[in-house]
């Protein structure tokens, strides 16, 4: 995945509409109206953010002229979730040796202040 798809993944998961809409699909495919349901907002809105999504990979809409089923796709997500835990494991790294410095560090006080 290019950085510019990872972006346009990013920036779709960074509204909660948009990701509220992805956790219905997790769920199953749902019309435009389907999706639409939980919302305060208006088809075009609805249909605003599902562009959104599409451009960026996560969803694919059906064919059929009359449903149009949007359905989730999970190679983007999949994709982002292992860039995220490339840095996930570097950091827990760091903070583990960080903890074990900062235990390393409290012992040798302990015993200079019990001395």
């Amino acid at each position: 995945m290019s950085d510019d798809e990872l972006s346009r993944t990013f920036a779709a998961l960074a509204d909660p509409t948009r990701r509220a809409i992805l956790a219905r699909l997790a769920e199953g495919e749902a019309t435009v109206n389907e999706l639409a349901e939980p919302f305060d907002m208006s088809l075009q809105a609805v249909s605003k953010h599902l562009k959104v999504l599409e451009r960026a990979g996560l969803i694919t809409r059906g064919r059929d002229a009359q449903w149009r089923p949007c359905r989730l796709e999970t190679a983007p997500l999949e994709t982002a979730s292992a860039w995220i835990d490339r840095y996930r494991t570097h950091w827990s790294d760091r903070f583990d040796r960080l903890e074990r410095e900062i235990r390393r560090v409290e012992s040798g006080q302990e015993g200079h202040e019990h001395g």
